[in-house]
């Protein structure tokens, strides 16, 4: 969104973690502006980005609604934004069961999927020596979450109820998985949970990632 008053600022660029957060911003219908940094030119170690995230890595939010509050680490971005400005609950549940199952399935991500996903991406993708045993764990690894996936998808269409913080967070690492020389081959039910998603308008805005002022 681009109109309007801009309550968030978020700073970001085109990797999963980027988009999740735009994906949010776009599903609640928050005015937000973005700054899209090229990470090889190291803008996010500078000493002003770092008094927002001291550990100098995208993406970030600035909360000028109140007092220009800083919050970095994408999962906590979609907990502070579900919890501030997500009122009906379309993307949080209400009920606290629901609301630790989504928790749950966030910390999933963000202890599993992308640690282990990255790592894949780092060493088939960019590491100066290729080095087939570090390759292989990681892709591994990452398919054997996919199966977690898999499982959880057999009698649900999302991953903690209805669709929620929980299938956004985890959507744009399973989305790259080509990049990640990971196969979906075998995994009916995830490619239809990718295939849902995809096709959500406010995904579609989220995912295209560029500068909005």
């Amino acid at each position: 969104m681009s109109s309007g008053s801009q309550p968030i600022t978020l700073y970001t660029a085109g990797t999963p973690n980027g988009r999740k957060v735009s994906i949010v911003l776009e599903e609640l219908g928050i005015p937000y502006k973005s700054r899209v940094f090229d990470i090889s030119t190291n803008v996010q170690k500078e000493e002003w980005f770092l008094k927002i995230n001291p550990n100098g890595r995208i993406p970030a939010i600035v909360d000028h609604s109140r007092g220009d509050f800083p919050v970095f680490e994408s999962g906590a971005i979609l907990l502070y934004l579900a919890e501030h400005y997500d009122p009906e609950h379309k993307l949080f549940p209400k009920d606290a069961n629901a609301r630790s199952e989504a928790i749950q399935w966030l910390m999933f991500q963000m202890a599993g999927v992308g640690p282990m996903q990255g790592q894949a991406n780092h060493f088939f993708k960019f590491a100066p020596e290729k080095i087939p045993y570090a390759i292989n764990r990681y892709q591994n690894e990452t398919r054997r979450l996919y199966e977690v996936i898999e499982r959880r998808l057999q009698d649900r269409d999302y991953l903690a109820g209805p669709y929620s913080i929980a299938d956004i967070t985890t959507y744009p690492w399973v989305k790259i998985h080509e990049f990640s020389g990971v196969s979906v081959e075998g995994l009916p039910k995830l490619q239809a949970w990718l295939e849902r998603i995809k096709v959500r308008p406010a995904v579609e805005r989220g995912m295209d990632v560029r500068t909005i002022e």
